[in-house]
């Protein structure tokens, strides 16, 4: 299992995976917003989404896990 994780401090704007989807090495899972820009966080290995972890409108910091893969 991997967990993809947020890469800065942020509001979670947009939830675009849902527990098992199928996602590709690259794909974006979430996106974030901070200082009004929208941030896109992108899975480093494919896989299956077991668990997401957050919701849109959640406040996350710097490594918080978002999406788990297996």
């Amino acid at each position: 299992m991997t967990a993809v994780t947020a890469s800065l401090a942020g509001v979670v704007f947009k939830v675009l995976v849902a527990p098992g989807d199928m996602v590709a090495v690259g794909q974006e899972v979430v996106r974030l917003e901070s200082m009004k820009m929208e941030i896109p966080v992108e899975t480093e290995e494919g896989g299956t989404v077991r668990e997401v972890v957050v919701s849109e409108g959640d406040f996350v910091n710097e490594g918080d896990p978002l999406v788990i893969i297996e």
